[in-house]
């Protein structure tokens, strides 16, 4: 199937690793040029060289903070330089830091907020206008099963990323007839990196085995398994394409069936 991506150019946040890497890797696969960012400039360049290697795509590498709006705002402005236009914004960061509702202090709010609801904000408002020029565009939010459902321990990514849907919504309503199209999607348990040191780091305060606790936790999701970063980053990528002409507004989960509500 042709996704009708070739040529085309994205943006992908956190695209030097986890599932910021996996979404590079797929649209790149479908010939999409690409800007990937994060904070270190290594990590980026390597990326992008293994990503030419494999697709032959053009990767531009930016170094950015993307909870820093004057960031933000270079990032767009190198890849409408380098390239002469913008199509797709996969808005990926890292998740916000852990905290209780009560016990949260003021200090980590104010980061989680700039971390994962402004980033998303400041990242679309800034995009929105070059889609529009070109009456073609495509956002993806890459957000967490927690606006479904809590997770322990992670308030703040819940309360945040809620935000984060609700804008979505909004913008979704806002340039629909500008043939932009804005969704999220919600990843469960999916095995990265960070998800194996979390295991990791588990399995050294327990002294259980890492292969019994994936084992153990893979029991709870109805299929069975962690889900592999590239399943995430093939729907990113119908999500941005072509094909899909008529999906805006909607958050999708990618968790195997773990988040149990109906709706």
């Amino acid at each position: 199937m042709d996704l009708g991506l070739k040529g085309r150019v994205a943006i992908v946040g956190g695209g030097s690793k986890g599932l910021g890497r996996a979404c590079a890797d797929s649209l790149a696969q479908e010939g999409a040029n690409l800007v990937i960012c994060s904070r270190n400039l290594g990590e980026l360049d390597r990326a992008a060289e293994e990503i030419r290697a494999a697709t032959g795509v053009e990767v531009l590498t930016v170094a950015a903070d993307l909870s820093q709006l004057a960031d933000i705002q270079t990032l767009v402005k190198r890849t409408v330089d380098h390239f002469g236009r913008l199509d797709i914004l996969v808005n990926n960061t890292g998740g916000p830091p852990a905290g209780r509702a009560v016990e949260t202090t003021e200090e980590v709010w104010l980061q989680s907020i700039d971390m994962a609801l402004l980033f998303f904000i400041r990242m679309s408002r800034e995009a929105v206008p070059h889609m529009k020029k070109e009456g073609w565009g495509r956002i993806v939010n890459i957000l967490a099963s927690s606006v479904f459902q809590p997770i322990d321990n992670l308030v703040t990514s819940g309360v945040t990323r809620l935000g984060a849907v609700a804008f979505a919504k909004s913008l979704s309503d806002e340039v629909g007839r500008d043939n932009i199209l804005v969704n999220n999607v919600a990843p469960g348990y999916l095995l990265t990196d960070r998800m194996m040191h979390i295991f990791e780091t588990r399995s050294q305060e327990t002294g259980a085995n890492v292969e019994d606790l994936l084992q153990a936790h893979s029991a709870t999701i109805p299929v069975g398994r962690l889900g592999r970063p590239e399943e995430l980053g093939d729907l990113v990528t119908f999500l941005s394409s072509e094909k899909n002409s008529y999906t805006t507004g909607a958050t999708i989960l990618v968790d195997g069936g773990v988040v149990r509500s109906v709706m």
